[in-house]
């Protein structure tokens, strides 16, 4: 039931990574304001640790998205935490469009000086250029889709240096720019990715399923045990008492986990539990928000 040693060897393509890094490098001598995305529900496991290196000297907004997935007390603290380090943030739903808006306007007001600057010069109509940087997973395209009110997005998930660069009009003062590649995460520690898995930002083929079920469910015991008692019909008393056994940690979460399974249909013939199909459960209707609003990580 261990197999987390083996999360922070994987290989992410350190030459696409390195051919995307000075593509954005060189790019971003056309741009005012970097947009980085990040997962609300994991704000800094979801934060390539390139982009703060690479953009340190460029006004800079960051965008929780996924907001609607996560735990509406723990948006405010983030917000509140990147305010502290000078850091404009503004929470967004991209299915919705909730956020949007209050994006747009964060943009225009953070570069609202300097425009009067230009303005002031003499160089007056000219537009805000802006840049958007995440991983994948943290819904770039669906961002970009409601930004700029269109059906498709001309961004995908291969890294490589686009031939010809594309300005994407956001409204009368905003354009954004439509070419840099992906960065891919990188694994700080065995934290980072386990919660790259939780949130599907590492494909689950990858990985043993089991093992990031088990750490997930671990995680919602410890921080939202109620929501897992409400989703999976579990009764406290039997957390309680399962939790107490005396037998190493793991077989007593492992032991809550065959409960979910059977709770939820997933036997077998002989009456055996399929723990795969139970871990795919669990970590699916976390994804899809199905357990309710989860944050998994807390500022520090």
């Amino acid at each position: 039931m261990d197999n987390r040693q083996n999360l922070t060897n994987i290989n992410w393509y350190p030459g696409h990574m390195a051919k995307t890094k000075k593509q954005i490098i060189q790019d971003l001598k056309l741009i005012d304001i970097v947009i980085e995305l990040l997962d609300a529900r994991i704000p800094i496991s979801s934060q390539n640790p390139n982009i703060a290196e690479i953009t340190k000297n460029k006004k800079k907004i960051i965008v929780l998205n996924k907001s609607d997935l996560s735990d509406d007390k723990q948006n405010k603290i983030w917000i509140e935490y990147f305010q502290n380090k000078k850091i404009p943030a503004v929470l967004v739903d991209s299915n919705s469009g909730k956020g949007i808006e209050a994006c747009i306007n964060k943009i225009e007001e953070i570069m609202q000086i300097d425009l009067k600057t230009q303005a002031e010069k003499g160089r007056t109509g000219r537009k805000i250029r802006a840049m958007i940087l995440g991983i994948p997973n943290v819904g770039k395209s669906s961002f970009i889709n409601r930004i700029s009110k269109r059906t498709t997005a001309g961004v995908g998930n291969r890294p490589g240096v686009t031939k010809q660069k594309q300005w994407i009009r956001i409204n009368e003062k905003i354009e954004l720019l439509d070419t840099p590649g992906v960065l891919w995460p990188k694994f700080e520690s065995e934290e980072v990715a386990l919660n790259l898995c939780f949130t599907g930002t590492i494909k689950e083929e990858i990985l043993d399923k089991l093992e990031i079920a088990y750490q997930l469910t671990k995680f919602l015991i410890k921080n939202y045990k109620n929501k897992l008692i409400e989703r999976y019909k579990l009764d406290e008393k039997y957390i309680e008492k399962t939790l107490t056994q005396d037998q190493p940690e793991n077989m007593n979460i492992y032991e809550i986990m065959l409960e979910i399974g059977k709770n939820r249909g997933c036997i077998k013939s002989g009456g055996v539990i399929d723990e795969e199909k139970t871990a795919r459960i669990i970590l699916d209707e976390f994804k899809n928000g199905k357990l309710g609003k989860i944050t998994i990580e807390k500022p520090t």
